[in-house]
């Protein structure tokens, strides 16, 4: 049997649902029947042995327009495969309501990849922990305060259904035999490490199945979760890191389903940050002598990440085991390719032994996009917080605070991101007590404004992530009563309330927390950059109503990557809401990030 290493290139029509190869795929793809098959101890494409070189680059972190760059950067260093994650709190942002379009538009980054020349295994989830606000699951979930999620609870399972009802009926043409390039699909993601609900698996293979999936299916489990989470006729891959776990390869999956191939689904080229902790990097020769010894295991292979991209806005996870810790905006993950898609020495050592395997020699690299510094902005008006708030929709009036998933906003779905402002007033002073999730500041009519960090993404607790004011707040062991909530979710509709006429010029000492106005020139063809906020204490950027996420000086992160693409030819607006500290007003821009990173410079 053949080898294929590659689907060959096609031109693709992006219009059409379903696609027809006939015309164009050699003649031995052109009845495609058999798809992606689990026999023995290798991989087979119809009749050929195929062996899985995957990469991961998730859509909905990376701008739609660097997407074709990202994808052939990785075709470029031998890999075959893409695989990416679906996020379905972002595609159903409210209950019943479907995002698909800009840089949502799953269906284009899939014909993108085939386009460009590689297969593609989805892992739609419905939980997909991938260091996203809860999993990828929507926060309006919990406004259900019996929910029981990833399990066969009734309310969750509704959601699921609908959920997949519709996302199915896209994926379903661009699968292998129906002529597209989604050869594999993966149920769930890492149940064995949860547990919690023994048909939970089986009803969200069927869920699968019952809607139109009829290509390999595969379950992936780090090694503490591995023996919980097969299901039965569903092919179990691992992930991993360190060549101390390589026996699973071997041994245990070998145990549990017999003579089958054998994949690492996620090898960690790296690892995500967190607000407070280090920067994490894994060395170029560790991962180079991982990768050589799962191929030599005669094992697939998918590198995570392969491009980590961003967590732009507020989509970033969070862990919480002994304490909370907060997942930073850049999702850089050490990977192959930097945040900002520039090589790195693993990038060219990787291409090395890839091309080595394929024998065949491999596409050029494209050429790098310039980075630039600009001058640095000193903003020019500001808006406190006090001031803005008779711009914002009206408060919810409650006699109690309600949390961030129960505000009756957002026809019924409650608050999902951001900040959340509660006011009280009070007649005395005393000692104050209250469950805050995540950060809170105290005022004096009483005011508490709530950031939610990011909900947890990864363990056991994640029922429990509701944001805000959780419960009761207590002055001297009395319960407050009677407040005022303002929901300051920073969608670009929550700036088009503030008009010029609003704003001030910024005072020596402005009143915190506010909003800071101003404009970076770009004289000609705009290129990336990356904000550095040195000396500013907390806060959030904006350019052009595009959110860049969040800064905060513990670090590690010390700098936000703007694509070129967010950026004008001329007068740029550069917003910034901040909390605490008034060091000086200078917002500067960089060629380069302030993360560690090794980069490949020619």
């Amino acid at each position: 049997p053949r080898l294929l290493l590659s689907p060959p290139r096609y031109p693709w029509l992006l219009c059409s649902h379903r696609l027809n190869w006939s015309s164009l795929a050699p003649s031995w793809l052109r009845h495609r029947q058999l798809g992606l098959q689990a026999k023995d101890q290798n991989f087979m494409l119809e009749d050929s042995a195929f062996w899985i070189f995957g990469g991961s680059v998730h859509y909905f972190r990376v701008p739609r327009a660097y997407w074709r760059d990202r994808l052939l950067k990785m075709k470029a260093c031998g890999l075959n495969t893409l695989t990416t994650y679906v996020p379905w709190n972002l595609h159903e942002p409210e209950r019943g309501k479907f995002d698909f379009s800009g840089n949502l538009d799953m269906e284009a980054f899939i014909l993108l990849a085939a386009e460009v020349g590689l297969w593609v295994i989805l892992r739609p989830g419905p939980y997909i922990c991938s260091e996203i606000d809860l999993g990828g699951l929507p926060s309006w979930l919990l406004q259900d305060s019996s929910m029981k999620l990833r399990t066969t609870y009734e309310g969750f399972t509704k959601a699921v259904d609908l959920y997949f009802d519709h996302l199915m009926a896209r994926v379903v043409p661009l699968q292998y035999k129906n002529g597209g390039p989604i050869i594999a699909v993966q149920v769930e993601n890492e149940y064995g490490s949860y547990n919690k609900d023994p048909a939970y698996m089986p009803y969200i293979k069927k869920a699968l199945e019952d809607r139109g999936i009829v290509e390999l299916l595969l379950t992936s489990d780090n090694e503490d979760g591995l023996s919980k989470g097969t299901v039965d006729g569903v092919l179990a891959t691992i992930n991993l890191q360190s060549q101390n776990e390589l026996r699973l390869l071997h041994n245990f999956l070998q145990s549990v389903q017999g003579v089958r191939p054998k994949m690492v689904m996620e090898y960690w080229t790296g690892w995500f940050d967190s607000w407070g902790g280090p920067h994490h990097i894994l060395d170029t020769s560790e991962v180079l002598r991982t990768v050589s010894a799962i191929i030599d295991a005669g094992a697939s292979i998918n590198l995570y990440m392969f491009h980590g991209g961003t967590n732009f806005g507020f989509i970033n996870g969070a862990m919480h085991f002994q304490d909370y810790m907060s997942d930073v905006t850049s999702y850089d993950y050490d990977a192959v390719l930097t945040e900002a898609g520039d090589y790195t020495p693993k990038y060219i050592r990787l291409r090395e032994l890839f091309g080595s395997i394929s024998g065949a020699s491999l596409p050029l690299p494209p050429d790098l996009l310039p980075k630039v510094r600009y001058e640095p902005v000193v903003p020019a008006f500001y808006l406190s917080l006090w001031d803005a708030l008779p711009y914002i929709k009206e408060p919810v009036t409650s006699e109690k605070p309600v949390n961030m998933e129960n505000l009756p906003i957002n026809d019924g779905n409650g608050q999902s991101f951001g900040y959340t402002l509660y006011e009280t007033t009070i007649t005395s002073s005393g000692i104050l007590s209250a469950l805050v999730r995540d950060r809170g500041q105290g005022f004096t009519i009483l005011r508490i404004l709530v950031e939610n960090c990011g909900r947890v993404n990864y363990g056991e607790n994640i029922d429990n992530q509701r944001k805000g004011l959780i419960g009761d707040i207590y002055l001297n062991d009395t319960p407050l009563k009677k407040f005022k909530i303002y929901s300051l979710d920073m969608k670009k509709s929550f700036f088009q309330r503030f008009t010029a006429e609003k704003w001030d010029p910024v005072p020596g000492v402005p009143t915190l927390p506010a909003f800071f106005l101003g404009a970076l020139s770009v004289t000609s063809f705009p290129y990336d950059t990356f904000v550095k906020l040195e000396g500013w204490e907390k806060g959030v950027v904006f350019v052009n109503g595009y959110n860049l996420g969040r800064y905060w000086n513990i670090g590690p992160q010390e700098t936000l990557y703007l694509p070129g693409v967010w950026l004008n030819e001329g007068i740029n607006q550069v917003g910034q809401e901040g909390q605490k500290s008034w060091p000086g007003p200078v917002i500067q821009f960089m060629e380069m990030p302030y993360l560690g990173r090794q980069q490949y410079v020619e």
